[in-house]
């Protein structure tokens, strides 16, 4: 059994990506403005922290 087909979809997958992200910029940017804020100074990233705009991207991703 071979890999190949795996890795030929993500590669198409990934060469899709800056195409999503374009078109899901504003979810994006929500999304990295909570990371930053939640990871900033001393405070470590907590899982699920910024999920609601992790989520909102995602279906942004799903949409696109």
């Amino acid at each position: 059994m071979s890999g190949r087909g795996v890795w030929l979809r993500t590669r198409a997958r990934l060469r899709r990506f800056p195409a999503l992200l374009a078109g899901c910029g504003e979810q994006a940017a929500a999304y990295g403005r909570c990371v930053a804020a939640a990871a900033g100074g001393t405070a470590e990233l907590r899982r699920d922290a910024c999920l609601e705009e992790f989520r909102a991207l995602r279906d942004c991703f799903a949409r696109a």
